[in-house]
């Protein structure tokens, strides 16, 4: 016989899990002494809202199953933002909570918190495991829930007497019930896809929109052909860069409020929206009425619920983009093969549409492949901008690149072309600050000969500053480039535009120095103010052999554009901000206008 600790070991095994991120305490310490014995890998972070971040960047990295542990009470509690941000991104997380022991429960015993109600709204599934014998059973579905159908966060709360109890061995498996065999397994509905290929042959402004799904269901290179036999231009969500390449000549970029001004543009001009695997979120259509007036849409999704949830769907086709989307090709392929249209006859068929695209890039002024000038000379401080790029060149773009929440992560977004899936590990639905450090000690321990840099503002960093000793401690070489304008500068530029820049609580003050605090967490640190500096400072990075950290001191008063206001629809992207109103009041006390 085996004791429930023991039991759950066991089944995660069983389940591939190879590694754990956790912070242990009084309800799951029969949990820690079997791990005493296991194979598995524990990293012991410093906070378990960490452990939840580290787990989700693992997950995302890998598109395995990202395991975090906590103890009852405050401990399970810390989890919540990390559940939330992985069920908003579909993410697939199982959480273990330990609880007090069954006869306390609802007296309000010591760390007891009702962890199941607690996460209810931010989990896919969540349980209270209160019988030994039933543990085996449970712990597989919690596997199962998490990466079937479209992933998500999965939470066990299990007593610390259930721990200790003898769970009755292995026992069966259980029988596959009807829930185990969702529809989304089953081929694509042919009539479906039939109706939506031929609304892709018949557009002549179509516009395919990849989101999060393509790169969830592995389904990125039926993208790329689909792109490339038709020649229809390709843009991304924030969570879909990396489905096609940022490189591509048929990639045209990002969409949504901070999108690039041609795709934007696009989207408003389509006589057909191609989204496939997206949520059609506010982020990425604006005002919702308005988004894409012209256009029909074909929707692909895995989750029924969001295909016209948002965005009415024309020719919804439900299903596990692993098969709708190679279906959708296939389809596409038979139809211009009937009409005798190649590939080129199609890139000529959309000649004019591509001809207004380059036009509206024109607009804009500049695309990731533009480069742009950096700064750092005679006193002029260095464009964050430039610094994104910078970073691009010295990876040569093959890097894993985390980020928080931010100016950073929509620069990081803008102007680094992502190469491949999972190579872009961000918080999107959710908009977590403090995830990056977690997230990226999680990709580096899943891919430990990966090079991982988290892209990051003076205050997301400080969120979870703690997990520097973690870095340390396993021995993770992540780097980390600290983009430090020394304020909230999202929450800047916001106050800047739509608040008569009446600067409230934005000002990050009190800074520590970074160098000093690399040193004494035992990173390598740099300060970086010029040009030079940079180089040297990223060189290094690349070259150390444990964690560094580069500060990098940027122009303050630089704005994300292209942006779109709130409430207002993609046509209305604005390019460079509107003039200050005069009186109003700079960061540095002088009144504007005068």
């Amino acid at each position: 016989m085996e004791t429930g600790a023991r039991a759950l070991l066991r089944c995660l095994t069983e389940e591939g899990v190879e590694v754990i991120f956790g912070y242990p305490g009084g309800a799951v310490l029969p949990l820690y002494d079997a791990l005493y014995d296991a194979d598995i890998r524990h990293i012991l972070v410093r906070h378990e809202q960490a452990a939840a971040h580290a787990a989700d960047g693992y997950a995302r990295v890998t598109g395995r199953v990202g395991v975090c542990l906590a103890t009852s009470g405050p401990g399970g509690t810390n989890l919540v933002t990390g559940l939330a941000t992985a069920l908003m991104d579909s993410v697939p997380v199982v959480a273990i909570t330990g609880q007090v022991a069954r006869p306390l429960l609802g007296t309000d015993a010591f760390q007891e918190a009702d962890m199941t109600g607690v996460t209810r709204a931010v989990t896919k599934h969540n349980a209270l495991v209160d019988d030994p014998a039933r543990l085996p059973e449970m712990v597989r579905e919690a596997f199962r829930v998490a990466r079937s159908g479209r992933p998500g966060p999965v939470l066990l709360d299990i007593p610390k007497d259930v721990l200790l109890a003898e769970c009755g061995g292995a026992g069966p498996r259980p029988r596959p019930r009807r829930a185990d065999r969702p529809w989304w397994r089953a081929e694509p509905d042919a009539a479906q896809v039939e109706a939506a290929a031929a609304a892709i042959v018949r557009a002549r402004r179509p516009l395919i929109l990849a989101g999060g799904g393509v790169i969830q269901a592995g389904a990125h290179e039926a993208l790329r052909e689909l792109a490339e036999l038709t020649g229809i231009p390709v843009a991304s969500t924030l969570m879909g860069l990396g489905a096609m390449p940022g490189t591509h000549p048929l990639h045209i970029g990002l969409i949504g409020m901070h999108g690039m001004f041609a795709v934007n543009r696009a989207a408003s001009q389509a006589d057909l929206i191609i989204g496939l695997g997206l949520r059609f979120d506010d982020r990425v259509t604006g005002k919702v009425s308005n988004f894409a007036p012209r256009a029909q849409i074909v929707h692909l999704d895995i989750d029924p619920a969001e295909i016209g949830k948002l965005v009415p769907a024309h020719y919804p086709v439900p299903g596990d983009l692993a098969r709708t989307l190679p279906a959708l090709l296939e389809a596409v392929r038979r139809r211009l093969a009937r009409e005798g249209a190649a590939s080129q006859e199609g890139a000529a068929r959309y000649a004019e549409w591509w001809a207004g695209i380059r036009r509206w890039e024109r607009q804009q002024g500049w695309t990731a492949r533009t480069p742009m000038e950096l700064g750092g000379r005679g006193g002029q401080p260095l464009r964050p901008q430039a610094v994104i790029q910078a970073l691009y060149r010295a990876t040569g773009g093959e890097a894993v690149v985390c980020t928080d929440v931010g100016q950073h992560q929509m620069w990081t977004a803008l102007l680094y072309p992502f190469h491949s899936p999972r190579q872009l590990v961000t918080s999107g639905g959710l908009g977590t600050m403090g995830f990056g450090l977690p997230a990226a000690l999680g990709a580096q321990v899943a891919l430990p000969e990966r090079e991982v840099w988290l892209v990051t503002g003076d205050g997301s960093f400080q969120m979870n500053i703690q997990e520097m000793a973690t870095a340390v401690a396993y021995d993770l070489p992540v780097r980390v480039l600290i983009l430090n304008n020394r304020s909230l500068g999202m929450v800047r530029q916001w106050q800047e535009l739509f608040h008569q820049a009446r600067y409230s609580a934005v000002d990050v003050d009190a800074q520590p120095d970074y160098v000093k605090l690399a040193e004494a967490y035992g990173w390598t640190g740099f300060h970086v103010e010029t040009a030079a500096e940079l180089a040297d400072a990223l060189a290094a990075a690349r070259a150390a052999a444990g964690p560094v950290l580069l500060n990098v001191a940027v122009a303050p008063q630089q704005n994300v554009f292209p942006m779109v206001p709130a409430g207002a629809s993609l046509a209305e992207t604005m390019l460079e901000a509107p003039p200050v109103p005069a009186g109003a009041r700079r960061r540095d006390g002088e009144e504007e206008g005068t």
